[in-house]
């Protein structure tokens, strides 16, 4: 009788060990890309998750759109497709 409370308590007590060492954190991370992405502006270099870089020239909806290259190639992305901004357009003022 008493081993099988002390399983029940084993059990009922993984879920709060589950729920702040693996979805809290993901939730977290979920939220800090959104506000990133949400927050693109004209004139930020960022990398996309295929590795493109390139600079922000307009952006529309859901869509972006990046210039990369010396040659200056226009590139239409996703927003959802944005890996990090390297540097803010706010950066590049100050410098």
């Amino acid at each position: 009788m008493g081993n099988n409370i002390i399983s029940i308590v084993a059990m009922v007590a993984i879920i709060p060990i589950f729920y702040f060492l693996l979805i809290r954190p993901q939730k977290k991370q979920e939220k800090e890309t959104k506000a990133m992405r949400d927050g693109l502006e004209v004139g930020d270099e960022i990398t996309t998750i295929g590795g493109i870089i390139g600079e922000v020239i307009s952006i529309k909806d859901e869509t972006v759109m990046i210039e990369t290259g010396k040659d200056r190639t226009k590139i239409r992305i996703l927003r959802s497709a944005v890996s990090r901004v390297d540097v803010k357009a706010s950066e590049k003022e100050e410098a």
